[in-house]
């Protein structure tokens, strides 16, 4: 049986606003094989976002359960929940999140140093990371010295820090001009396949898309191929 990231069953979830309900999406059902690239895209709205928080416990689904390796998603606790986003799971967001007082390198081993990595191997890791993210004579710079797509190729770099098996990326390149968002695109899909994570994106770059190895859309009748 091929291994798996992540398995999704009969997940549904509904937002109730006053009298009325609307439904996002219900009763998905997907496997996200493990080190495999795959693109949710979309009509806006359509709840991808949403989809994708559910998947890295952000969100709660109305219905149904998410397993990730040996987390049950759906049914964890708050400690639980912190040890699998900041174990199993890496995020990379459309913004990126740097501490704006912590350099580059700062910036990439924090997430290490919290998970009780001792400070030597967290910045091996983090100096290592960033050279492949291209950004090896940008490691001593505050995020308001690098550009736009530099923060987000450190971004990168930081969701992969503690050697996760799955990195979810929203919009990994949504604030980026086409320049920057193709190397941003380029450098990400090298980097989870280097390391043999699982990708799961979502993604209004039909470019983007075409690299996936699984490339689905969603709607209303739920995950369809792209």
């Amino acid at each position: 049986m091929n291994e798996r990231a992540i398995t999704v069953s009969g997940l549904s979830k509904t937002f109730h606003t006053g009298y009325e309900e609307l439904v996002i999406f219900e009763n998905l059902d997907f496997d996200i094989p493990a080190a495999s690239r795959v693109a949710i895209t979309g009509e806006s709205g359509c709840g991808k976002s949403t989809l994708l928080n559910i998947l890295g416990g952000l969100e709660s689904p109305t219905s149904g359960s998410v397993r990730a390796g040996p987390y049950e998603v759906s049914s964890l606790g708050e400690r639980e929940l912190t040890e699998y986003r900041g174990g199993y799971l890496g995020l990379v967001f459309q913004f990126h999140y740097l501490l704006k007082d912590f350099t580059a390198l700062e910036n990439v081993m924090l997430p290490a140093l919290m998970a009780g990595v001792k400070r030597r191997e967290a910045l091996e890791r983090a100096r290592q990371l960033l050279s492949d993210v291209r950004l090896e004579h940008r490691l001593d710079h505050l995020p308001s010295r690098m550009s736009g797509g530099e923060r987000q190729r450190a971004a990168v770099a930081r969701a992969l820090v503690n050697s996760p098996s799955l990195i979810l990326a929203d919009e990994p390149t949504g604030n980026l001009d086409p320049d920057n968002s193709a190397l941003v695109r380029d450098i990400l899909f090298d980097v989870v396949s280097r390391y043999g994570k699982a990708l799961v994106l979502v993604t209004h770059d039909r470019e983007m898309a075409a690299q996936a190895d699984i490339a689905w859309r969603l709607t209303k009748n739920g995950l369809v191929g792209a």
